[in-house]
This record gives structure tokens, sequence and C-alpha cells, in this order.
């Protein structure tokens, strides 16, 4: 700046040192004096483009926007090929809300530099919002190809994350902080490794983030959010409350600490969380939507739903509301709305349950006539639905199918084998012969109009094999009562943590019932625990010799009684009309067993139901099963 003060001391009034002054100034951030600069340079030439160009880009700067226009389109007018001018008067005219006069602008830059890497990049920004993807792709792609540029790399990255094409979001974003580390460039980096499921590569590059921007409220509560996902849940707290510490008006935060806290039982604290994220965001669909599932936890159930219904109300599409709703008006017996709303499983949304539809070449049925048709039924879900729901593979038949295929798991073909009704049974692992139709198992309760009154409940409709039962019965207890025990379901149930019991322990209580020898039937988890029983709880352990769900019908036909939490094997026994008790938990109770009744009008004079008064209290449970297993044996 020295060397052009001098030459103005010499020159006053020479344009180009004037020019060169303010661009000088400018960069000081001196913008009064740039601006007196460069109208200075141009009152000395008045057809100088250069000039009127940077003072159009001061003028956008410092928000004068008309004058900035003005400026940009003199400096066009006096050169018809001046690139970098039609470029920063796009710029102008994109922030105005004028795409289509700001995408000419480009095209004209473009024209006039074809390879002007920085007017496609702005291009392709245009056309993306614009949602003109294909067109914006092959922008950003230009702009690349002529120069390696981080924001380019990060804004096609966002582009094909939203197309869906997750494999090339990912290495556009890698390939951005690969030249430029940016917090905002990992965040979502670290987001799409989440949403694929590889977390600890999402949260090492969440903590990169952090690393370079410790007081990202964003990028607190989106780590915070992960570890809540994997369990972690006092540092998601920790992150969660970070994030607050550093915007205390952030909703987004309040409602996942919120949520976090309903996990955690603390449900006080989890309702004044939903309601301040509320208070900041009214139409806060899932603060809504998880305030819901907490207040169906703690039973207060017409609250609960009119939450749901406010989400759907707000965001008709909202699919874990959908999904919550249908299961809170099965739960309360209300099947015609609940079946209609529990179809919402197959939406790839439906994070709470989805489930997979199969590609089958010939189309699902939907109620049409049967008559004289083919059809196919589908497993879906657990060993238990499949047990439960193929009961209505008879009422196929009386609707006039001329062919019914039942499709299930390897292990439940020898169980599913003496049902009436299907004309063939087969496994997931066999070729799928050609139907009319096919339907997914759990949709037929909808299908076939179920309601409380009709539901299909004539038991016993599956039988143990007699050959199984002769294998079997050499090894029960010859004398006593003979009782089933199984504590544990699988450990990747969702809501396993309160179903399954802590430990073989928790049953102790039962061995204080004399004439009563206990069957284990435990098998994958917990089985470990059966084969090396607490002292004092004499156990005789079948489980691990149990090939499939043959075998544990032909054991259960011949107990007296089955304990179990809630696993197929309760499915099992309510199915051949054998004795079940079922031990439910407080929380995460499933949709089937309903609301507050102590039998199942699926399983009716077969199932009884022990439910926990509070969450993990399983000492009450017990309780009340030894009570009536004292009056059952005497």
């Amino acid at each position: 700046m020295r060397v052009v003060d001098r030459g103005l001391r010499q020159f006053p009034d020479h344009p180009v040192l004037l020019n060169i002054a303010g661009v000088c100034a400018r960069r000081a951030d001196k913008l009064t004096e740039a601006r007196k600069y460069f109208s200075r340079a141009i009152a000395a030439n008045p057809n100088f483009a250069e000039a009127y160009n940077n003072l159009g880009c001061l003028l956008h700067r410092t928000k004068h926007y008309l004058e900035a226009e003005g400026a940009l389109r003199r400096a066009v007018a006096i050169r018809s090929d001046y690139a970098e001018a039609y470029n920063n008067l796009g710029n102008l005219l994109c922030e105005a809300g004028r795409p289509k006069e700001a995408e000419t602008s480009y095209r004209l830059a473009l024209q006039a530099k074809p390879h002007y890497a920085e007017a496609y990049f702005n291009l392709g920004n245009l056309l993306s919002e614009g949602g003109r993807d294909a067109e914006a792709e092959a922008a950003f792609r230009r702009s690349l190809s002529l120069q390696l540029d981080p924001d380019a790399w990060y804004k096609l990255g966002k582009l094909l994350r939203r197309l869906k094409r997750d494999g090339e979001a990912e290495g556009a974003y890698r390939n951005a902080v690969a030249l430029r580390p940016d917090a905002e460039a990992l965040n979502d980096l670290a987001c799409l490794l989440q949403d694929l499921g590889r977390l600890t590569e999402a949260e090492a590059v969440y903590r990169q983030a952090l690393a370079l921007h410790p007081a990202s409220s964003d990028l607190c509560n989106n780590l915070g959010h992960l570890l809540h996902e994997t369990r972690r849940l006092p540092e998601a707290e920790t992150l969660y409350r970070r994030a607050l510490a550093l915007r205390p008006d952030f909703p987004e935060a309040l409602g996942n600490l919120g949520d976090l806290l309903r996990v955690l039982t603390r449900y006080t604290e989890a309702e004044a969380a939903f309601h301040q994220a509320l208070r900041l965001r009214p139409d806060y669909c899932d603060a809504h939507s998880n305030l819901g599932v907490m207040l169906n936890d703690v039973r207060r159930l017409d609250e609960s739903e009119a939450c749901f219904r406010r989400v759907l109300a707000l965001e008709p599409g909202h699919v874990s509301a959908r999904w919550n709703l249908a299961t809170l008006e099965l739960t309360l017996g209300r099947f015609a709305e609940g079946w209609a709303g529990y179809e919402i499983r197959f939406d790839p949304g439906c994070k709470d349950q989805c489930i997979p539809r199969p590609t089958l070449p010939f189309p699902p049925w939907e109620g049409q006539s049967l008559a004289g048709k083919t059809l196919l039924v589908w497993p879906e879900q657990g060993f238990g639905d499949e047990i439960q729901f193929c009961r209505y593979v008879p009422l196929l038949k009386a609707r006039g199918a001329a062919h019914v295929t039942l499709v299930c798991k390897p292990a439940l073909k020898p169980l599913l084998g003496t049902l009436a009704g299907p004309d063939s049974l087969i496994t997931t692992q066999d070729p799928v012969p050609t139907h009319d139709y096919w339907v997914p198992l759990m949709s037929l309760p909808l299908r076939l109009s179920t309601t409380p009154e009709n539901l299909p409940a004539d038991l016993p409709y599956l039988r143990a094999l007699p050959e199984r039962m002769c294998e079997w019965q050499r090894r029960l207890p010859a004398i006593g009562r003979r009782v089933g025990l199984a504590w544990k379901g699988s450990s990747i149930h969702k809501n396993d943590a309160n179903r399954s019991l802590p430990a073989l322990s928790t049953l102790a209580p039962l061995w204080s019932v004399p004439d009563v020898r206990f069957v284990s039937l435990q098998k994958g988890n917990g089985e470990d625990e059966a084969c090396n029983p607490p002292p004092g709880q004499p156990l005789l352990h079948l489980g691990s010799d149990i090939r499939d769900f043959g075998d544990s019908a032909a054991i259960i036909a011949q107990l007296d009684l089955l304990i179990t939490v809630d696993t197929a094997l309760a499915h099992v026994a309510g199915a051949l009309g054998k004795p079940c008790w079922v031990l439910l938990p407080f929380l995460g109770s499933d949709w089937r067993w309903m609301r507050e009744r102590r039998d199942s009008p699926w399983y009716p004079g077969a199932i009884r139901l022990f439910r926990q008064t509070a969450p993990g209290d399983w000492q009450g449970v017990l309780r009340d099963v030894v009570a009536e297993l004292g009056s059952l044996t005497c």
C-alpha cells in the first residue's frame, strides 16, 4: 500500500492506482475508505469495468443491494466477456431470491470463461437448491475437474446424500475433509456413518470435529445422540447438557435429553425437558411423539394418545407417531384403527419396527376374493409372532382359497406342520413357487377384519409331535409337579433390558414352594446359568438339547405349567392350550398382552399374566407367582 500511496501522491487521479488502493483498503476491512477509492477510480475513468466490479462486490458486502447490482451490471455492459463480474452478479441475484436471473448470469460467466471453476460451483449450488439434481451434480463435478476445492466436494457430498447415494456421498465428504479439515463437513460425514450403522467410525469423526470446534452445540448434541443410541447413557447425558450450556434455547438437545431421561425412568425431569423443548418449538414433532411414549410408560394413556394425534395433525406422514398410535390402539383393544395403523411397519422410516417386504413376482393380497386362488403367507418378525398369527391360515381356506402355502423359519417347521389349514408348508430357505397372491402373516388380522369379538381363539391349534413327546418323556421328572422356566429372551430384542429377568437367582422364591420340579427350557441367552444354577435352586436343564420348536412343544406338552418372561415359548404353550404364566415388565410391555388384563384373549384359559406394578419390580411379581403356585400345588 505504501507504493500505491506514493504513486497517488504523484498521480492522484490515476484510475488503476485508485482501484488498487480500494482493493488494499477492502482487504484491510476499511470499507468506507475502499468505497471512496473505487468511486474515484470510476470518476477518473467512467469505462473502468474492474472498478465497477470491485465497487459492486463491496456494496453487496455492505448490503447496499440496488447500488451493487447497478455497479455490476455496468461492469458487464462495459466488458461483455467479464466472467468474474457475471459470477459476482449471479451471487447477488441468488441472495436476492432471483434464481432465473442468477442462472443466466452464471452461464454468461461460463460462456466468457469456460474453465471457470468458481462459476461452476456457484451454478451447482443454485441448481441444487432448485431441485435440479442431475444438472447440479454435473456442475459440481465440472468444477472439481478444474479445481480440487473442499467446498465443492462438501456440497457434492450433501447433494449425493440427499439422493441417497450414500457410498458416493461418503467419498465426497472424505475428499472435502482431506483437503481441509472442517467441523461442518466432519459433522455431516459422522451423521452419514451413524445412519449407516457404522457407529464406531461415526464416534471417532464426531470427536475429531469437536476437537476442531469444541463450542459447537450441534456437535455435542449429535455425539450425545450416538452415545444414547449405543446405550452409553451417562456420557450422552453429559453431552446433551453441554450442548444446552452452550445454547440454552436448543429444542433438539432438550428433546433428546427428555428421551434419555425417559429411558432412565427419570420421568419428572423427562417431562420437564419435553415441555421446555415444545415451548421453544411448538411444532417439534419428535418431542411431541417421544413425550407421548413417556406418558404411555407412566400409564397416562389419554395424554399419550393426544400427543401422537398432535404429531399427526402437524405432520401426517410422521412414521414413529403413527406406529406408536397404532400399538396404543391395539393395546386398548381398538383393533379396527390399530390394525390399519400397524401397516406402517413396512415403511423404511419406521425405525421402531421396520419390516422388510419380500421381493416376490406376484402381487400382494389386499382383501380381494380368494375363490379358486392360490395364496402364499409370508412370515415376519419373531418366532412368537409366527406362532401366534399362524392361526389365521385356516380362515383363508374358509374364504375359498384353492391352495394356501405357509412360509416359516426353519426352526418352526416341525411345530407349524401340525397346523390345520395350509396345503403346503415351506421354509424361508426353500424356493418360492408362483402364486396368485402373497400376504404378510401379521396383515391377516387387518385383511380378515379382526375385532376383539371375532378373534380366532380356539385352542389348541398346534400340537406336539408324538414321536418327540416319547423322546423327551424319558428325561422329564417322574414325580412332583413339572414346571418349566424361561427367564431370558433374546438379548437383541429392543426391550430385553426390561422384559428379561436379571438372573436365574431372581426366581429363587419359587423354590420355597414344595413338591415342584423345575425344568429349564432356556436356550442361548441365560443358558450358562441354567447349566450352573445357584445353590438351593436345583434345576433340570433341557434347553441346551432343544433342536427346534418341535422339541420345545414336546417338552411343554408334558409340563403342568410353564412360567416364562415374554418369549416365543409363551406362544408355544398358548397355542398348545397348556397352562402358562407370563411375567410382564412395567416398561415396554408388548401390545398383544393389552393393558391391565390378567388373561389373554388370544389364549383363553391357557395364559395368565403377572405384571410389574413399577419399573424393575420383579420381586412383587414373584410374590404373586409364589402365592398362586402354592395354591396350585396344594
